[in-house]
C-alpha cells in the first residue's frame, strides 16, 4: 500500500444506474476532497466510463496548475481496440498527458482486467468507486481494496 495514492474503479457507461453527468459530478467532488486530504497521485484503469472520466478530471486539474501525478494502468497494450472512435480519442489524449503509462497484463483477456485492478489497489491507499452493486470487476476491485485495508469511497 502506498501513502497518498488514490485509484479509481467503476462501471462502463452502459452499466451505470445514474447519468454520466451525475457520476462525473460525484467523481469531481471526491477527487477534490482527496486532494484536500493531501493526495497528489492518482491511478486510472483507463476503461471506458468512470476510469476515463476520472482521468480527464485529474488532467484538467493538472492543467489548472495542481501538482498532481496521473498513472494510467492499462489492462494490456491495445485494450482500446474495438471501442467507438470518440472513446479511443479520449483514451489516447489521456495517455499523452499521463505521467506514467503501465500495461499490467500481456494479453486481451478477462484475467488481465483483474490483474490490473489488483495492481492499482496494491499501489494505493484510497479507492474511489462508482458502483451500482452489480457483479463484475468493479465489485471485485472494491472487495479486494477493502480486504487490503484501503479507504473505500463510493460515489452513489
Amino acid at each position: 500500500m502506498h501513502e497518498k495514492v488514490c485509484c479509481f474503479t467503476g462501471h462502463r457507461p452502459e452499466r451505470l444506474d445514474m447519468s454520466a453527468e451525475k457520476a462525473i459530478a460525484g467523481l469531481k467532488q471526491q477527487i477534490e476532497k482527496t486532494i484536500d486530504d493531501g493526495y497528489t497521485c492518482f491511478i486510472s484503469g483507463m476503461q471506458r466510463g468512470v476510469d476515463i472520466w476520472a482521468a480527464e478530471l485529474v488532467t484538467d486539474l493538472k492543467a489548472q496548475g495542481k501538482p498532481l501525478k496521473l498513472i494510467c494502468a492499462c489492462a494490456w497494450d491495445g485494450m482500446e481496440n474495438g471501442w467507438e472512435q470518440s472513446w479511443i480519442d479520449r483514451y489516447q489524449n489521456i495517455l499523452a498527458k499521463a505521467d506514467e503509462v503501465i500495461y499490467v497484463g500481456t494479453k486481451p483477456c478477462r484475467a488481465s482486467f483483474f490483474e490490473r485492478n489488483h495492481w492499482m489497489v496494491d499501489h494505493s491507499s484510497r479507492i474511489i468507486g462508482v458502483f451500482t452493486g452489480a457483479p463484475g470487476g468493479t465489485k471485485e476491485a472494491l472487495w479486494y481494496a477493502t480486504n487490503k485495508g484501503l479507504e473505500v469511497i463510493k460515489v452513489t
